[in-house]
């Protein structure tokens, strides 16, 4: 019986030896593609270690310590649309979607001035510093400049946002903005270029016409040239020649006979 007890006794010291050192020492592993910041949690030194721990297994205090993982791979964050006006008052939609990655040496900076997780930049700082940049770009458009230079206006953005992003240890890599004009607006520059190409088509009709016109004046022109050159060349003795190669050999049977030769004696 003593036996079992002292069995059991150590069962439990050990159970409870392992809790303890759970709660003293721990490891986590950092991963791949991540970078792993220490950060103290009592002392004179509280906030983030300056040593930067890359990937392989770590130990640390939970009670004094936490650790904390930032990717450094490319992110894609994909975020709900939202509506901004341009210069002169219009609405857009902008649905933005954006690839980026984190600089693996300003992983501690970051996580000093901001102190949460890469997640919950993605939905405040860097959400916000896109929804500015695309405000205070289309600001400077009409809607039928916009419209006209899309390309020019996406460019402008992320020229911002690269810049805003620089230098808090953000690289933008792609953004697409899936950036929607105001139904009225659309149907708008429907009829206006339905309305342009029906004038040039209406343009077009009647240069054709024009052409064709001048093109019947200059036919009739040569008909009547070629028809005055042959009334001036159908001489006499040409038309009785014409006449002699098409006769048959027959007179009429009445009537007055055609005199076919010329009296050459005369």
């Amino acid at each position: 019986m003593s036996k079992l007890r002292f069995l059991l006794i150590s069962f439990i010291v050990l159970v409870f030896a392992g809790v303890l050192l759970k709660s003293f020492v721990s490891f986590e592993r950092i991963d791949a593609g991540t970078v792993g910041i220490k950060v103290n949690l009592v002392g004179d030194e509280r906030g983030v270690d300056d040593i930067t721990v890359c990937t392989g297994w770590v130990a640390y205090m939970p009670l004094f310590t936490e650790i904390h993982e930032f990717p450094t791979s490319v992110q894609n964050k994909d975020y709900e649309p939202f509506t901004i006006n341009a210069k002169d008052g219009q609405t857009f939609t902008v649905d933005p979607n954006m690839s980026y990655r984190v600089v693996k040496e300003n992983v501690p900076s970051i996580f000093r001035k901001y102190r949460v997780s890469l997640d919950v930049l993605e939905n405040t700082y860097l959400r916000n510093v896109i929804r500015n940049c695309y405000r205070d770009v289309l600001n400077r458009y009409v809607s039928d400049s916009l419209i006209s230079n899309r390309p020019i206006f996406e460019g402008e953005v992320q020229q911002m946002i690269q810049k805003t992003f620089e230098p808090e240890g953000f690289v933008l890599e792609q953004l697409t903005s899936g950036l929607q004009a105001p139904e009225s607006l659309t149907e708008a520059i429907e009829k206006k270029n339905r309305t342009i190409q029906e004038a040039l088509d209406a343009q077009n009709y009647l240069q054709k016409a024009k052409a064709e016109a001048e093109a019947k004046v200059i036919t009739a022109e040569a008909e009547k040239k070629v028809n005055d050159l042959k009334s001036a060349a159908l001489t006499p003795l040409i038309i009785k020649q014409m006449y002699i190669e098409k006769w048959d050999g027959h007179l009429p049977t009445y009537g007055q006979v055609p005199t076919m030769f010329m009296d050459v004696t005369k």
